[in-house]
């Protein structure tokens, strides 16, 4: 018989304190997901082409006048503190300065995902819904395509889920003005 031990399960602000306290530091690559201290996932090079470069350089001259980027950074959810590898998010003259971005702040969050994949998939996406993110893209780089989920239920599904491929193209639902190309995302 295997006997399961109880998991400590960690508040967004016992996770600050954490950080404030310098026991989390820049130094450990983890996130707050559902109550645990995760570590990501290592980033292969079409990953950090992805999020890093195409990602930004898509966004930066469409996003400029409605948006700030965001990469890498928390956003704060109920019970978790994800960094997603690009999120654009409502302009604010503090620049977030007072505080992180909640789901009311953020128009897009974006993960690359290659071995991170079906994590993203399956943990990331239905938290993202859970907490109202309205539009959640997966850049799939496995299959070289952008899974597209948009209409946050709280069951933790979206209503609008669809798959596109180089050569299509896409508005954001909460910006339409925005519109990116998905061949100019994936590397």
């Amino acid at each position: 018989m295997v006997v399961q031990r109880p998991r400590f399960q960690w508040s967004v602000d016992d996770y600050h304190k954490l950080i404030k306290h310098g026991i989390l530091t820049e130094n450990h690559d983890v996130e707050l997901i559902r109550g645990d201290i995760v570590c990501n996932f290592p980033k292969s090079d079409a990953h950090v082409s992805c999020s890093l470069l195409l990602l930004n350089r898509a966004f930066r001259r469409l996003a400029r006048d409605h948006a700030i980027l965001s990469a890498h950074d928390p956003i704060r959810l109920a019970d978790s503190e994800p960094e997603p590898d690009f999120a654009l998010l409502v302009r604010r003259d503090d620049l977030y300065l007072c505080g992180k971005p909640w789901p009311a702040d953020t128009y897009l969050v974006v993960e690359a995902a290659d071995a991170s994949l079906e994590y993203d998939r399956k943990v990331k996406g239905p938290l993202y819904a859970e907490n109202s993110i309205a539009e959640y893209w997966i850049v799939n780089l496995v299959d070289c395509c952008l899974e597209v989920h948009r209409d946050p239920q709280p069951d933790g599904t979206y209503a609008d889920t669809r798959t596109l491929r180089p050569g299509d193209s896409i508005a954001l639902a909460l910006l339409p003005a925005v519109s990116v190309a998905v061949g100019d995302i994936i590397p």
